[in-house]
């Protein structure tokens, strides 16, 4: 037998691991940077494909924006009209005015101070007084007996002051009412609680029909988004079975069509709000002739900015909402098979 047969194997020994080689074969996973840059990566793959996906199907896109546009500005343009009717008619606090008829003997010093108690009274808006040689100016103005009223000894208006409450209700109203009538010269207090009544229930019943409007519209909103997003996962239910059965998360596939479901409410949105603009713009023109052939200046208001922000981002939450329940709705049934 050789010598080199004789001689037995060295052993190789592994070097023992230090400290700090310790450390990094325990660190197993990414750290919370590589996280977050996957995970906002994910979300822009995501919009991008939806985004893509709506540019190759314009037409379809823009009738699914426009339709839910129509939906979303009947509501909007409904409560915008209420406020300009509102506003030419004067605030509802206005017709509700109470109104204080002073003693004859009153003089224009004791009115003053008499408006001035009244309008530091908490529940008070506005305090007017009308002189009694203003009531009788006017009066001649308007009833065209100027002649005959010139013929008096005497002028027999009093002087009447008229106060503003800063909240209609028929409680609140007839309470200061009292009050008002128990103050010094005041001869008589009038509210005309009926007509008072009559403009809560107007208004009452244009808030009611909004309201009921807005909700019907909503659901009809949700139904139409919700197909929507169903025929879109119709059309890829092979491609998110084979993501599924490569491992894809639920919230990797539902990802897609929530930003679908957005991007159709941004676009309805700023649609709706080109409609009311558009819509109260035209009706303006009308509007403006009709008033002025009374006298008047009145004219419509356009969208506030305000309104116009919550209306965009109301259409946009109905978007990804629809598509949300479209989604929850259809995912357990993609399971691979």
């Amino acid at each position: 037998m050789s010598d080199a047969a004789s001689k037995p194997n060295p052993v190789k020994h592994e070097p023992t691991p230090t400290a700090p080689m310790r450390k990094r074969s325990e660190q197993t996973g990414p750290d919370l940077k590589t996280l977050t840059r996957a995970w906002l990566e994910s979300h822009r793959a995501s919009l991008l494909d939806s985004l893509r996906r709506l540019a190759k199907q314009p037409i379809g896109s823009f009738f699914t924006c426009l339709v839910m546009a129509v939906a979303l500005s009947l509501p909007m343009g409904l409560s915008l009209l209420l406020d300009n009717l509102e506003r030419l008619g004067g605030s509802w606090q206005r017709a509700a005015q109470i109104s204080l008829f002073l003693d004859l003997q009153a003089g224009e010093a004791d009115s003053q101070q008499l408006r001035d108690e009244i309008a530091a009274m908490p529940d008070v808006a506005e305090v007017e007084l009308i002189s009694r040689e203003q009531a009788l100016d006017e009066f001649q103005q308007q009833s065209g007996l100027g002649d005959a009223l010139r013929e008096l000894p005497d002028n027999p208006l009093p002087a009447v002051i008229l106060v503003t409450p800063k909240e209609v209700d028929k409680a609140a109203l007839e309470s200061l009412r009292l009050r008002l009538d128990e103050l010094n010269a005041v001869e008589l207090a009038q509210l005309d609680l009926v007509w008072v009544e009559r403009l809560t229930a107007i208004l009452k019943l244009g808030d009611h029909f909004v309201f009921g409007l807005s909700l019907l519209l909503v659901m009809a909103l949700l139904l139409v988004i919700g197909n929507t997003i169903r025929l879109a996962i119709e059309n890829r239910r092979t491609e998110i079975e084979v993501i599924k059965l490569v491992g894809g998360t639920d919230g990797y596939v539902r990802r897609p069509f929530l930003y679908m479901g957005a991007m159709y409410g941004l676009g309805a949105g700023l649609m709706a709000w080109g409609i009311l603009a558009f819509g109260l713009d035209w009706l303006n023109s009308a509007v403006v002739r009709l008033a002025g052939l009374y006298g008047s200046d009145f004219a419509l208001l356009g969208v506030p900015g305000a309104d116009a922000a919550s209306l965009v981002l109301a259409a946009v939450l109905l978007g990804y909402v629809g598509a949300w329940l479209a989604v929850a709705r259809h995912l357990s049934e993609l399971a691979p098979r």
